[in-house]
Parts: C-alpha cells; structure tokens; sequence
C-alpha cells in the first residue's frame, strides 16, 4: 500500500464528492491522503446543524441550490465553483490538523499569499479592507483516524452567501448549532489570475514537498462510480432527503397568519425529519377542517409535498371551505419549503 495517495474529483456534485470523502475514510488506515474537489451551487452544512434554521430553503428550492449534510462539525457555507474543496486524512497518531493547515499556508504561500490560521478553524489573511477569511475548516475524528477539510474562496460569488445563509424570520428554536458569520474575501483580492487548477497544483506540491515523495493521482469521475467498496450505497445515502434534511435535530416551528376567514396559529414539533405533533389554534367560524388537518400532519415527513397532499384531502373532505383551505395550503407549504 502507497505511503500517499493523491484523489482528485471531476465531478461537480456535492453528494458524489461527499460520498467519495467518507468511503476513502472508511477505508484508509495508515495512508495519508489528499484529496481535491468542488461543489456547483450548494449549500453545505454541518453534521448536527437544522436546516430550516441555518438556510432559506424556500430561495434554495426556487434557486435549483442544492443541500448537502456533511458528516464532520461546523457550520454552514455556501459552495460555487468559485470555492476550491480539500480534505486530507491520516491514521493515529501521525493525524494532525496543524500539519495540513501547514501544507495549505505553505502552498499560498509559494503562490505569494501571506496567510495565517485564525481562532475558530479559519485562515485569514490581510486585504486592502483589513484582515479577512479566506478558508474554513471543520474536522472528523475516529478511533485510529481523522480527517480535516475545507474550502479556499477564490472567486466565489460571496452576493450569494447571504442569499441562502440567512433564514426567513421564522420562529425556531432549535437544538443545533447556528453557525457562526464571518467576513470574508476571495484570494482573486489578492491575485486576480488565481483559478482551481493553479491552487490545487500549489496544495499538491506542497503536500508531497512535506511527505517527501509523490505519487499519481486518481482521477474521480462522476461518468463513472467509483471502485470504492460501499460507495454506491454512501452515495444514496448522501443524497437522500433523509440525510440531508432528516438528520436535523429536533426542533419546533410556530408559524402564523391572519386570513380574511380567521387567524391561524400553527405549532410543530419535528423530529428526525417528521412531524411529531401539531396543534392548530384558529378563531375561525368553522375549525372543524384545521382540527382535521392537524390530525393529518402528524406522523408525515416536514417537507412541501408530503404537506400539500394532506391539505388537499381535507379539501376535498370539505368542499364548502375549498376557497379558504386552498389558500391556507398555499400559505402554509411555502412557509415549510
């Protein structure tokens, strides 16, 4: 077995390149391993983070902006392919973060970027309007291995971040962790010919300049699965609506509304991607359709479609209210998206 082992991934899905990260780490033991990626437009969050809470799922859906839940800590960032993705990996005890946060300053700084390691898991480095971050990292940890990864903005679209970043003003209170904003800069700042390719075979000379040898790389493909043992099945997970938003942490989210008909006050409460319990509060002539409803809702999976269809049936169940069930079910599935 090499003593290295360089990957670097084609692909642009975050599901295919996240699911590739886990079974490498799966299998290595006493490799250390780099590996290099990017994300099309995705917002990336943390292992036990709530996705109503860190996101505006409602502008990601209208968006075509992909969710991906990572298996490691942290917080919330938004990925184009403006952001350059690594991850190194070793076994224990040789694992040390500090020794790949070197090789990455080491390769900035071959490329003529100053840059320095900052408080929470950050590289920062200084720009014409003061210090700023450059890099954010989150790290994994088993028994006899551990992985650190992050990405280097370097010309992301940093308009978007706050797009996708900052929630409606919903009413949550959550058990998950609320990431932690940041100002940030693009190394493009600093210099403007800097792309993917020319910072990946920065890292990659670095990486090997510290070990002392050098190996080919591994090209991954998306047109074709990996020959990675469990991968097809880390992959469907990875991408699965269970995963990604399922994996949140319980929850509650009160929503309200007043119609021409009446006031509404819905409370959920969610767990592990499904409703646990509503109560519907409403001073409307003719509760009898939201005590229906909330009814229904209990048991279903948190997401727009499952929702629309038990508001239809109780549309059904009550035809005199169509007009006023119809509008609360559009109400009430836009607030959840």
């Amino acid at each position: 077995m090499k003593p290295l082992r360089l990957l670097l991934s084609d692909s642009y899905d975050p599901w295919f390149n996240l699911a590739v990260e886990d079974c490498i780490f799966r299998q290595m033991t006493t490799q250390r391993v780099l590996f290099l990626w990017r994300n099309a437009e995705t917002v990336v969050i943390g292992q036990a983070q709530n996705p109503w809470k860190e996101c505006n799922t409602r502008r990601m859906e209208q968006d075509g902006i992909r969710l991906a839940r990572r298996s490691s800590g942290g917080g919330a960032v938004f990925h184009d392919l403006g952001n350059t993705c690594f991850t190194f990996m070793a076994g224990k005890p040789e694992y040390d973060k500090s020794v790949s946060t070197a090789i990455i300053l080491n390769a900035l700084k071959s490329l003529g970027i100053s840059a320095s390691a900052s408080g929470r898991n950050d590289l920062v480095a200084n720009t014409a309007d003061g210090e700023r971050k450059i890099s954010g990292s989150a790290y994994k940890e088993t028994q006899d291995r551990g992985f650190h990864h992050g990405t280097l903005l370097l010309n992301a679209d940093l308009s978007r971040l706050a797009n996708y970043l900052n929630p409606d003003p919903k009413k949550l209170q959550a058990k998950g962790i609320t990431s932690v904003r940041s100002r940030v800069a693009n190394l493009s700042e600093l210099m403007p010919e800097i792309n993917h390719s020319l910072i990946c075979d920065a890292i990659i000379k670095s990486f090997f300049e510290w070990y002392g040898l050098q190996v080919k790389p591994e090209i991954i493909s998306p047109d074709v699965f990996p020959n990675l043992p469990g991968f097809a099945e880390q992959f469907a997970k990875q991408s699965s609506w269970e995963w990604n938003f399922g994996k949140a942490p319980a929850f509650s989210h009160l929503l309200n509304e007043r119609f021409v008909w009446g006031g509404v006050d819905i409370h959920f409460d969610i767990f592990k991607g499904k409703i646990s319990r509503v109560q519907i509060f409403t001073d409307s002539l003719n509760p009898a359709p939201l005590n229906a409803l909330s009814l229904k809702l209990a048991g279903i999976f948190y997401r727009p479609e499952d929702i629309a269809i038990q508001c239809q049936q109780i549309i059904t169940q009550y035809p005199a209210q169509c007009s006023e069930l119809n509008e609360l079910q559009h109400w009430l599935v836009s607030c959840v998206q």
